[in-house]
């Protein structure tokens, strides 16, 4: 009973420093860099959304509690099994059209998505379509990451090439951030290597894999970001702030 006990404790630890990671987490996390990386700055641009607010592709709503602004929180997921409406407390919609009419959030979020995306701009404008005139969307995009959640991964976006993308659809660029420009996302690519190298061990060994050799990884790269300069050019995922006009 005790040892069920401590393994649930476990378990339930490892959950809870999978997005929102604390220091610890870079312990039993292999993605602690990435994570850890994207929850700051989800934090640190949340005070711009406010009111009524839709996750687009939220999965678990890992960043629900970052929005404290907040008053009415949507979720909404791409249907895999054909079910479409409501269930679980989320909407479930085709992947081409949002079950929702015009101009009804002020705001959205969208958090890793846009890469599965293959139809870009519809996709865009079905945000603008629901977001009310002056609705802000936040965007979360990677950059440098390797082929994941296959075979639904269809792009990669620079800087230049999302700020095209987003303004062909009347979207205005308010406010941008690159996440991690510099040594540690060299070292948060070699942590996702090992961990895909080593995806089929025994769950138990990987557990020992992260506490020593992929945490050492993420220390390292904390303390090399620290120590050396940053490179603007190079870095894990953007955040971007857009807005529909007026």
């Amino acid at each position: 009973m005790i040892t069920q006990k401590i393994k649930s404790k476990i378990n339930n630890f490892i959950d809870s420093q999978q997005f929102n990671p604390t220091f610890l987490g870079i312990f039993v996390n292999p993605f602690y860099l990435a994570r850890n990386g994207l929850s700051c700055a989800i934090k640190n641009f949340s005070s711009e959304l406010s009111g009524k607010i839709l996750d687009v592709g939220c999965g678990t709503m890992p960043y629900r509690s970052l929005f404290n602004s907040v008053d009415n929180y949507v979720g909404l997921e791409i249907s895999r099994d054909g079910f479409l409406g409501e269930k679980d407390g989320k909407y479930y919609y085709d992947g081409k059209q949002f079950p929702f009419d015009d101009n009804v959030f002020d705001g959205i979020l969208c958090n890793q998505v846009l890469e599965h995306v293959f139809n870009p701009d519809e996709f865009l404008q079905e945000m603008k379509r629901v977001i009310k005139p002056g609705g802000r969307i936040l965007l979360t995009i990677p950059f440098v990451w390797d082929e994941h959640e296959h075979p639904y991964d269809y792009a990669r976006y620079s800087t230049f090439g999302l700020k095209a993308l987003l303004e062909k659809q009347g979207l205005m660029w308010v406010r941008h951030q690159k996440i991690r420009p510099d040594i540690s996302t060299v070292f948060q690519l070699l942590n996702a290597y090992l961990y895909k190298i080593t995806e089929k061990i025994p769950y138990r060994f990987k557990l020992i894999l992260y506490a020593t050799v992929m945490s050492s990884v993420s220390l390292f790269g904390l303390l090399l970001s620290k120590l050396l300069p940053p490179n603007p050019d190079l870095f894990l995922d953007h955040i971007v702030l857009i807005e529909k006009n007026q």
